[in-house]
């Protein structure tokens, strides 16, 4: 039986939770919620009161039932009154009539290879020559050339032109980064050319913030002159600062193969890793003084929000933060005998502060791991004992060396049993997860981590080291004569060869285990959200059963496996008879697929494959979704088994007629006609009807020519090799002459099944 009472936190955190989800997905046209929470709340409260004067459970279940109802409404209420697009001055109520705008840039300025990207938050709009106060997020690209500076927080740019709306997913499966950006209140987009803006002025929206970061730029520059190789420099300013611009692809695909991308990240390890330091520190220095626990646990707070502050307020640090902020606080007040509740309170007040934490990955991972972790590795950890076991091999008459050997070799592989213990805790509560939004699973985490983790963990350390020794060599070098600055650097430069070593050993360690287990990734699996929530439930269950030892949780376990069956039996059952010809939106290039059941050809019937990222990307997320077991790819419709032909064009020069390979392609796929002109053709050419004709590479070509070589019913598509002022005019026209058009740009893939 739970003693709930000296739980609250773990009830009303997930009530917060559903309330949250509740308005995310189903409340778009719900009510002002506030009067609801408010009246829900006086009346929860009103009978939690009357409920303790009464005898027996069913009045104070009574009231503690209403009032989770009404924390959920709260949850909701407050998601509601945080989505900034209800506002009245939103940028949504201008649509397109703004002319130019004021916004200060807002975020962290990515850094890519040929754009730079950052988020602006607008302040006023000019409408009809009248400067208006506004509100709104937009998600800005701008071209990394000569003469374009990157993007500094705080800098308030004057924009000419409108931000058009975010745009959805533009292919099957793709990720959707119009929700993800909806959910930080960024409900727009723009690329914004060198001439079209200026910057006014510098007036960071928090100065706070601005000095964090300008304080992590600085720290990162440490890091830049020290460490020489470039990798090692990348990994080094992700693993203490989380700067990860700098990290190349194949180091990206490494860490994911591995499970290991955590490391990358700085977040509760790091966070973690700093308050074990000082706590032990502490302990051993000043363990037995007077009012120990209250002093230790200040200082505590105000080194972990200190190294937050030095990275750069980073939202996944500020978490990391606030969680072990509680943690510390609960140990202060002797209250850690309850860290279920304690990890309530933390998450509880971030998503008071943020309502849509609930849809960030981090968020989601960083709890649940933690949850897991401090439910499950004990219990993990009991299952062998190995330091008995080798101290019980320990004999008097054996040399002392051997029995050092014993007692060294029991500590050490106990250690080794804690890691894994460790890690396997975390795994089982990240795994559905893991599922759901990164389709792969590596059962090489084991060893990865065994070895990166530690490594990796003693060289925050060493960096955070770096910095000390490099600020003390700053000051004294600012005091000192001139002659000393070199004499101060040799420990800072001895230090930072250490900590690239080992910077170097870890990374090379998770390239060798990406490369001898590249087969132990499993890749490629789809779960839906349901699916997600029936694998948390099942493993929920077993683990209650494993607990308890009851036989209703096993029953529970058995039927969520045979709705988890059912779902995949369902899913598999709706995509064997797909068949479906889709059009493909991917920038500046013409690609098609063809589509039977989980069986697809890729065709670019240009002469370029797709590349690696265009079809991790754009290809792979509906392969996945529709578990295609069997898929193609082929270049110039070379060896596609879609039968194609040339349509020869007739031309006239010299008063005669002769025939030449025409730049119209014929496919017969199913019933399906479907031609691909990709240039000029002419109005004499052959006649022949088609169902879709794709248009590419500007193709030039009227409505007359369309109409009589193609038909009057053709639907015209327009690929992404097209201008998009090529789009509009070619267009305008077709559909004036009653033609029916798509333009995969702007709406998406083309989707067509062929005619039963």
């Amino acid at each position: 039986m739970i003693a709930w009472a000296t739980f609250p936190f773990v009830r009303y955190t997930p009530a917060l939770i559903i309330g949250i989800e509740a308005y995310l997905h189903l409340g778009e046209a719900w009510p002002e919620l506030w009067p609801w929470a408010a009246t829900l709340a006086v009346v929860a409260v009103l009978l939690i009161a009357w409920a303790r004067r009464q005898q027996g459970p069913v009045a104070t279940d009574a009231a503690g039932a209403l009032a989770l109802l009404a924390i959920a409404v709260l949850g909701a209420a407050l998601t509601q009154r945080a989505t900034e697009s209800r506002r009245a001055d939103h940028l949504f109520r201008f649509a397109g009539q703004v002319e130019c705008y004021q916004a200060v840039v807002d975020d962290y300025t990515v850094v890519r290879a040929a754009t730079y990207a950052t988020t602006l938050r607008v302040r006023a709009v000019r409408v009809a020559g009248r400067w208006r106060a506004a509100r709104g997020g937009v998600r800005v690209s701008l071209p990394r050339v000569a003469g374009v500076g990157q993007p500094r927080y705080g800098e308030v740019w004057l924009v000419r032109g409108h931000p058009d709306p975010s745009k959805p997913p533009l292919n099957p499966g793709e990720f959707d980064y119009r929700r993800y950006l909806e959910y930080r209140q960024v409900y727009h987009q723009q690329y914004i050319h060198p001439d079209q803006y200026r910057t006014l002025r510098l007036q960071p929206p928090n100065i706070l913030v601005a000095i964090s970061m300008r304080v992590a730029a600085r720290l990162d520059g440490v890091f830049r002159h020290y460490i020489t190789a470039k990798r090692e420099y990348a990994i080094a300013s992700a693993l203490v600062l989380g700067m990860k611009d700098d990290v190349d692809v194949a180091t990206k695909q490494a860490y994911t193969a591995t499970g290991t991308t955590h490391i990358m990240a700085v977040s509760g390890l790091q966070v973690g890793l700093l308050f074990a330091a000082m706590s032990w520190l502490l302990r051993g220095v000043f363990g037995q003084m007077r009012g120990f626990r209250l002093w230790s646990a200040l200082v505590g707070l105000a080194v972990i929000w200190s190294y937050a502050f030095l990275t750069g307020l980073s939202a996944s640090v500020l978490r990391a933060t606030v969680m072990f902020t509680v943690i510390i606080v609960g140990r202060a007040l002797e209250r850690q005998d309850s860290i279920f509740n304690t990890l309530g309170v933390a998450a509880f007040f971030l998503l008071l502060f943020n309502p849509f934490l609930v849809a960030d990955v981090g968020f989601q991972l960083s709890f649940l791991a933690v949850l897991s972790i401090v439910y499950l590795q004990p219990k993990i950890a009991q299952w062998l004992d190995v330091e008995a076991y080798c101290y019980a091999r320990r004999r008097p008459w054996q040399p002392k060396a051997q029995q050092w050997g014993w007692r060294g070799g029991g500590w050490f592989l106990d250690k080794v049993w804690q890691a894994t213990a460790l890690s396997l805790a975390a795994q089982v509560a990240t795994f559905g997860l893991g599922l759901f939004y990164f389709h792969q699973f590596p059962l090489s985490f084991l060893f990865s981590n065994l070895v990166a983790v530690p490594i990796s963990s003693g060289a925050v350390y060493v960096g955070l080291a770096l910095l000390g020794l490099k600020g003390i060599a700053a000051g004294l070098g600012a005091l000192l004569p001139a002659g000393a600055a070199w004499w101060l650097d040799l420990l800072p430069r001895a230090v930072a060869w250490v900590f690239e070593g080992m910077v170097w050993a870890f990374n090379e360690y998770i390239f060798f285990i990406s490369r001898v287990f590249a087969d132990w990734v499993i890749r490629e699996i789809h779960v839906s959200a349901l699916q997600t929530v029936l694998l948390f439930g099942l493993i929920g269950a077993g683990l209650a059963w494993v607990s308890t030892r009851r036989l209703v949780w096993l029953r529970g376990a058995a039927a969520l496996l045979v709705l988890y069956a059912g779902s995949r039996v369902a899913e598999a059952h709706a995509v064997a008879p797909t068949e479906e010809f889709i059009v493909y939106s991917i920038p500046r290039r013409s690609a098609v697929g063809f589509w039977q059941g989980a069986a697809a050809e890729f065709v670019t019937p240009d002469s370029l494959p797709l590349t690696e990222t265009e079809r991790t990307y754009r290809l792979l997320p509906g392969i996945i979704r529709r578990a295609a077991r069997r898929t193609a790819y082929r270049v110039g419709w070379q060896g596609a088994t879609v039968p194609v032909q040339r349509l020869a064009d007739p031309d006239s020069a010299n008063e005669r007629l002769f025939l030449r390979p025409g730049p119209v392609v014929l496919a017969q796929w199913r019933g399906l006609r479907i031609a691909f002109v990709a240039n000029r053709i002419s109005a004499a050419t052959r006649p022949v009807p088609v169902d879709v004709l794709v248009l590419r590479r500007n193709a030039r070509l009227g409505p007359e020519t369309v109409a009589a070589v193609f038909g009057p019913q053709v639907r015209v598509v327009f690929d992404s090799s097209c201008k998009i002022w090529y789009v509009a005019r070619q267009d305008s026209a077709l559909r004036a002459r009653g033609f029916r058009t798509w333009d995969v740009t702007a709406q998406g893939a083309f989707r067509c099944p062929p005619p039963e």
